[in-house]
């Protein structure tokens, strides 16, 4: 931990989502709804007996994208996903597709969930095959994202287990064998979706940790956990500050990704988390409107008070996937144009 990324200061990646091309997906479905906890066939615009192939096609797209805008670390963009978590939660065993539950959404609202009607348990590999693809057609170090196991145990109605933490962790140990198999794959990074450890922190104070050190149990692969506010296409206030994160110290990550784009976060409780790699979101994503280099920059300064130039990374502030695929790409122009010049500077 620490450690620069690769020998290159200011590294750049994304964190989640890519821009989904329109006519793969309904986008206007796709905004006019809550992220999908359970499946959402609806939502593509291609034939079931061509999506893979198409899902395939896009996925390469993509890969080129963002090498070609410049990335050091690169995803599939998740192009194959209705949403960051109903891919490998709907997979699990244990889980009724047929008879959907009900929770509460971190907006307040109800929403149809996974329900565990039985033990979880990883009965096949759901997203080796992505991490597959993806190795083979990047030209870059990759990074793929799975859903945590606290924010999953949170989306879901336990018609089962005794008790909340109980749940969390058999999502972990589902979890922990994925992604030892995703490192086997060849990915370089696996990043662990938990926002609603920022938006339930008192259960997140109670066992998120642990459940979060259980997925990655006996892992010697590079791990990031991502906590944010939810997606800005969604989700439009921003409190000023993180609810749960100086608590991550104890997480056995390498990388904690946050958003700041937006925010205009506080960079002082970065000081809660030495020797962790900061992934440090500087793209306003509520916004279509392009930043210059210059405010990216500015961005990244504001944590170089607390963090050395070696351990930031940096990303958009989410998932990009609600924006336009031409505003997507030159945000991130953007911040491949700032990186380069923060490196002059910093080097």
């Amino acid at each position: 931990m620490g450690k620069r990324n690769n020998g290159t200061l200011f590294p750049c990646t994304l964190v989640g989502s890519y821009a989904q091309p329109d006519w793969l997906i309904d986008k206007e479905k796709l905004a006019g709804r809550f992220p999908p906890r359970t499946r959402a066939r609806e939502l593509w615009r291609v034939d079931e007996a061509f999506l893979e192939e198409a899902q395939d096609d896009a996925s390469v797209v993509a890969i080129l994208e963002q090498e070609s805008a410049g990335l050091d670390v690169v995803t599939d963009g998740e192009i194959r996903r209705e949403s960051y978590s109903n891919r490998f939660a709907t997979a699990l065993d244990g889980i009724d597709i047929d008879n959907p539950g009900t929770a509460l959404d971190r907006s307040g609202e109800t929403v149809y969930v996974p329900r565990i009607a039985g033990p979880i348990a990883r009965g096949r590999p759901v997203i080796v095959r992505d991490a597959e693809f993806l190795c083979r057609h990047a030209n870059r170090p990759t990074k793929i994202t799975v859903p945590g196991p606290f924010t999953m145990s949170q989306q879901a109605q336990n018609d089962h287990y005794a008790s909340d933490r109980e749940c969390a962790m058999a999502y972990a140990a589902a979890l922990n064998e994925e992604i030892r198999d995703l490192f086997t794959a060849g990915i370089d990074i696996v990043s662990i979706d938990e926002p609603y450890m920022q938006a339930r922190a008192e259960k997140a104070r109670d066992y998120g940790i642990e459940c979060l050190n259980r997925a990655i149990e006996g892992i010697d692969g590079k791990t990031c956990v991502h906590i944010c506010f939810g997606y800005a296409a969604l989700i439009h206030a921003r409190p000023e500050g993180y609810s749960f994160l100086p608590e991550l110290v104890e997480a056995r990550v390498d990388q904690v990704s946050i958003e700041t784009g937006q925010s205009n976060l506080d960079c002082s409780v970065l000081k809660s988390l030495p020797g962790k790699e900061i992934v440090l979101g500087v793209l306003d994503l509520s916004t279509h409107e392009v930043e210059t280099p210059e405010t990216v920059s500015a961005r990244v300064k504001r944590a170089l008070d607390y963090v050395e130039p070696e351990r930031i990374v940096l990303a958009p502030d989410c998932g990009m996937k609600y924006l336009p695929r031409q505003v997507a790409y030159a945000k991130l122009q953007a911040m491949v144009e700032a990186a380069r010049r923060l490196r002059q500077e910093f080097a």
